[in-house]
């Protein structure tokens, strides 16, 4: 396996990891976390060396199962453990790393990612590179483990993370949570999430429901998320059934920058909601990366357009299926504003500096809807689906996108992929004939949304 090019510097391509079992005792006070990591894989290649990820904390003893650590050591960013003797290649391993210290952001070229302190109480957002802030990893997405994680923590407080919640236990004034992910999940989804938040179950369409938020935001988080089971139901019946057994929603009392997804869980901060909906469309792009991103996920960071694009389109389709705007209006009105933006990005490589720009989300979207307009809306959605259906719980890529539109559409649609995704130039979207439900009157273009994704 080679590192992925966007970052270059993360994950050892010798091996791949298979489960995590992590142990945390976390104290919110004093942001401090003592830890022990079993890191259980193989190795793609025969190798006297393992190399982990992890950032801003310091191991003090590692063992491995069935072998003998000769040495390990650490650098600002990786932990390198010796064997004493090499395992070969298709062999499993089980390292043993426990390790301690006051976790905090990593600094990258993407802002500061990892774990971060809240003002009483602690998030992660690793996309794409801070799993490593707060447990030794192989940080790359092509690596989709399982795993389990036992989180101690003051007994004010809750916990909520990847997984299925399996067990609470009360000792001590201290709380034990214990979380089971069962389906392969890549390390920068993979979270914890720590308030004194109130916990509500509610009913959606498939998954348990859970909402967890600061007691004195009830009232908007009501209002705002009070579709949300109707939302499910939606990119149901559009997407295939959801992937997961639960879909949880953490609204924090701090404001956040932009939301976030995890495996499961969609990230609010206290400033995206208002109890009026102004910002419906981030619930439905948080959620619809529940299929596309999280379940069908990507093998390198330079095709990140199936995930933003895909969740970005899904947010039309939310307006158009909820009494809003159709998603040709939508693309309608982005279409003119990306056409005033500067024509310097390559959607399917847009470098490792622009894989987060919001014309990547935006062109990815427009993507999709010229592929609607050329193919028909019952060629699209068996797309959707089938999309959604072939690369659950694994990895896909922009020419497995390709390929499949051709082989559901019967369309000789690569050209036209071609121009929206390698070149530069903004194509124009495919003309709407006169028996399209797309052709009522778009004289009148709506603006489009702020950029926040």
């Amino acid at each position: 396996m080679r590192p992925d090019a966007y970052i270059p510097q993360s994950g050892d391509p010798s091996i791949r990891v298979h489960h995590y079992d992590l142990t945390l005792d976390y104290k919110v006070t004093t942001n401090r976390l003592s830890a022990t990591a079993v890191v259980r894989g193989t190795a793609l290649a025969t190798t006297k060396a393992l190399s982990f990820d992890l950032v801003g904390l310091r191991a003090t003893k590692v063992t491995a199962v069935g072998a003998r650590v000769a040495a390990f050591h650490q650098s600002d960013r990786k932990l390198r453990v010796s064997l004493a003797s090499p395992i070969a290649i298709g062999e499993g391993f089980e390292v043993v790393v426990t390790y301690a210290g006051a976790p905090h952001p990593r600094r990258s070229r993407w802002g500061t990612i990892g774990w971060e302190e809240l003002e009483d109480g602690a998030l992660v957002a690793s996309q794409p590179t801070g799993a490593a802030t707060w447990f030794p990893c192989n940080d790359v997405p092509s690596d989709k483990p399982t795993s389990r994680l036992s989180v101690t923590i003051d007994q004010a407080y809750t916990v909520i993370a990847s997984g299925v919640r399996t067990a609470r236990t009360n000792r001590g004034g201290k709380s034990t949570w214990v979380f089971e992910q069962n389906v392969p999940t890549p390390t920068y989804l993979m979270t914890v999430q720590i308030g004194r938040y109130v916990e509500e179950v509610v009913s959606l369409a498939g998954p348990v429901g859970r909402l967890f938020y600061p007691p004195a935001l009830a009232g908007r988080v009501h209002a705002d998320f009070a579709d949300l089971s109707r939302m499910v139901s939606v990119f149901q019946s559009l997407f295939g059934p959801y992937p997961l057994e639960e879909y949880a929603v953490v609204v924090t009392a701090d404001d956040l920058e932009i939301p976030l997804e995890a495996q499961g869980i969609g990230v609010f901060g206290g400033n995206h909601i208002d109890g009026t909906g102004g910002l419906e469309r981030l619930v439905a792009h948080e959620l619809a990366h529940q299929w596309f991103g999280n379940s069908v996920g990507v093998s390198k960071w330079q095709d990140i357009w199936l995930n933003e694009g895909f969740a970005c389109y899904s947010e039309w389709l939310w307006s158009e299926r909820s009494g809003g705007l159709s998603a040709h209006e939508k693309a309608l009105a982005h279409h003119g504003r990306l056409s005033a933006l500067a024509q310097d990005i390559v959607l399917s490589d847009p470098g490792p500096d622009l894989m987060f720009d919001d014309r990547v989300y935006k062109r990815g979207a427009l993507t999709l809807h010229a592929v609607r307009l050329t193919v028909g809306d019952a060629a699209f959605f068996t797309l959707l689906a089938e999309w959604s259906r072939m690369y659950r719980a694994s990895t896909a890529t922009t020419a497995d996108f390709v390929a499949l539109t051709e082989d559901i559409s019967h369309v000789p649609i690569a050209r036209l992929l071609h121009e929206w995704l390698d070149l530069t130039p903004l194509p124009a979207l495919p003309a709407v004939d006169g028996g399209s439900p797309f052709s009522r009157d778009a004289s009148t273009v709506p603006p489009p949304e702020p950029s926040l994704h």
